[in-house]
């Protein structure tokens, strides 16, 4: 698949634009919610007031997780080589939006994205749904053919693949245990740059 023709590019964040820090069991653990389970659609079935407090404490704990941020290997020349060729640059997150923009300006990322294009998890169904895409296709006025979802993680591969967007899987391990439901495998953002040019 030739992504070079591709002017829309929306990026999961956490593991895949950043280095992944993320300890998803230990949250869990810290919010005393269900080992395996989701955690956003975990809290999302509690009754309203003990959701609202979750996510006050999730907030928190992502909050700090965002301050030790670090940018993946090659993610500002992607940005780079992206912008110069006037794509169009959006990120679709589990985290909240005021997190999201914590983490890309400690990366030194958030030069590269309009806030109004970071879509959080205030404003669109989590991953893997497909709402955030097309509220960010609908905002860009494009087709999810004109579109690439690029992302660590089958949420944001199957996003992808619902918004009929294409879909690149960044597998640091090289194992791609969700390769069924990517259009292109690389290992880094490094790679991603040299399958662009």
């Amino acid at each position: 698949m030739d992504l070079s023709k591709r002017a829309h590019w929306i990026f999961d964040m956490d593991g895949t634009l950043t280095v992944a820090i993320h300890d998803f069991d230990a949250i869990r653990e810290e919010l005393k919610l269900p080992e395996g389970r989701p955690i956003l659609e975990e809290i999302a079935l509690r009754p309203e007031r003990e959701a609202s407090e979750l996510f006050n404490r999730l907030d928190r704990i992502e909050l700090e997780l965002a301050r030790r941020a670090c940018a993946s290997d090659g993610a500002v020349e992607l940005l780079e080589r992206l912008g110069a060729r006037s794509a169009r640059l959006g990120i679709l997150t589990r985290n909240s939006h005021a997190n999201a923009l914590e983490t890309l300006r400690v990366c030194g990322l958030l030069r590269f994205f309009d806030p109004a294009c970071v879509v959080g998890r205030e404003a669109a169904a989590p991953k893997p749904d497909p709402d955030g895409i097309r509220k960010l296709l609908g905002e860009w006025r494009a087709a999810p053919v004109e579109a690439v979802m690029v992302g660590d993680y089958r949420y944001d591969l199957l996003a992808g693949r619902a918004a009929g967007t294409a879909t690149v899987y960044v597998d640091t391990s090289g194992a791609f245990p969700f390769a069924e439901i990517a259009d292109v495998q690389v290992r880094s953002l490094v790679e991603l740059i040299d399958a662009l040019a």
